[in-house]
């Protein structure tokens, strides 16, 4: 992280204590240019529901892992901020992503030529390698991405912090704050005629996050804690999540609730020539509720889906009109609650009033959850011919042809006994800061 720093108060180690303000004199403003690197690398066992594979009525639906996701990333995230006021602040960030790619390996023990996946046609034999599409892939590997890149959102925020210990050392610092991300760059989509032609990285939703945080420093120990919540409020007309309407339910992104703390140890601290060294351990619990999102087969579920292709996910439009029409599934799937807990470690070391430099490292592990499990649509309650929302049947099924039916329901991948999982999915996150303050 790199940042330029007008402070207007005396440095701190963890930035959950750190308060961009005007000068207690109030004759100026306090200004803060920050980036980060990060390198990002995920994965995951892609498990599927086997039915039929047992015999016993009463047993467990067996699951079978198929396929191994991996996925890294390249991010830089630069960051200001301004001071408006005593304690009060904006800021905004644009993070960029240089490079992201992924791919899916077969899981040990699996035959392509067995596997249900390759059986109902969610990917080829041959495999599918979206850099070189007329190649077949060898090996292992069975699918590989194009490599993405872009900005996928600006953040726009704003701080206060009530309390500041800065100003009043018998007080913690407690900080305030709402973030808007405003989704600008391409929508990840994917095309499976050609797939050079998307390499977006944004998800076409607009959200907000609002949190709190609180800092208290103890001579030598610093600890802090912070809690986040956010959620969708606008989507664009690009996005993928679009509401087909008829019986379809749970269409919306999924919202995101987290806590971060941890504690900072000041290994050396020399106030008299603001030189510091600290150590940082801090964790993260994140819990993501149901709804539609980007998982671990999006690509796959969307090259299976391609209308152009007539491939097996194809879905119908209109369940109300005779015939097909033709639907591209988009690649976005309904994802069920899990839990994201990582721990990370940082160092830091101030030499001055104006140089810093920090690296860190963190793992996260995330709770097995299944990938797809759309409902089939809504029973409406029976009414009088012509009424709306309800069905001249008196029935308790989704019946087929009517209203009642979801549009983005695939019988292939989300009906029990043939459903998605995300297993054992982990990974780490390294990289470096460096702060440049006058």
């Amino acid at each position: 992280m790199l940042a330029l720093v007008i402070p207007a108060t005396s440095a701190r180690g963890n930035p959950a204590g750190d308060v961009t303000s005007t000068s207690p004199a109030g004759t100026g403003a306090a200004v803060r240019f920050e980036a980060d690197y990060e390198y990002d690398a995920d994965s995951a066992a892609i498990a599927r529901e086997q039915v039929g594979a047992t015999d016993d009525p009463l047993a467990p639906l067996p699951v079978r892992r198929e396929l191994e996701f991996h996925q890294s990333s390249h991010r830089v995230t630069p960051r200001a901020e301004l001071g408006v006021y005593r304690d009060l602040w904006v800021s905004f960030a644009a993070p960029i992503v240089l490079a992201q790619s992924s791919e899916l390996d077969l899981a040990g023990g699996v035959d392509r030529t067995a596997a249900s996946t390759f059986l109902d046609g969610i990917l080829p034999a041959t495999g599918f390698d979206a850099r070189n599409p007329m190649t077949p892939l060898t090996g292992n590997a069975v699918f590989h991405s194009v490599t993405r890149s872009g900005v996928p959102e600006l953040r726009a925020g704003v701080g206060y912090a009530p309390m500041n210990q800065a100003r009043d050392d018998t007080k913690p610092t407690w900080k305030l704050g709402a973030d808007l991300h405003l989704a600008i760059g391409r929508v990840m989509r994917f095309d499976a005629v050609e797939p050079g032609r998307e390499t977006g990285v944004s998800t076409g939703v607009h959200e907000l996050r609002l949190w709190t945080s609180i800092d208290r420093r103890l001579r030598y120990f610093e600890g802090w804690f912070e809690a986040s919540y956010q959620l969708p409020i606008y989507l664009r007309s690009t996005s993928l999540y679009q509401n087909p309407g008829f019986g379809a339910t749970h269409v919306d992104p999924a919202q995101t609730a987290a806590v971060r703390f941890g504690v900072e140890a000041y290994l050396m601290d020399d106030p008299a020539a603001d030189r510091h060294i600290t150590a940082e351990l801090g964790s993260q619990i994140a819990l993501h509720f149901q709804g539609r999102g980007y998982s671990e087969m999006w690509e796959a579920f969307a090259l299976a889906g391609d209308r152009h292709t007539a491939g097996p996910l194809v879905l119908d439009a209109d369940p109300v009109t005779p015939g097909a029409q033709p639907l591209s599934y988009p690649g976005v799937s309904n994802l069920e609650n899990y839990l994201d807990t990582s721990a990370r470690l940082a160092v830091r070391a101030r030499f001055g009033a104006r140089l810093s430099f920090a690296a860190f490292a963190q793992l996260a592990f995330r709770t097995d959850h299944v990938i797809s499990f759309a409902e089939a649509g809504v029973d409406l309650p029976t009414c009088p011919t012509g009424a709306p929302r309800c069905e001249t049947e008196d029935n308790s099924i989704v019946s087929s042809g009517t209203a009642e039916v979801n549009p983005l329901y695939a019988k292939r991948i989300d009906l029990v006994g043939h459903r998605y999982r995300a297993e054992d999915s982990r990974g780490y996150v390294v990289g470096l800061e460096a702060h440049l303050a006058f």
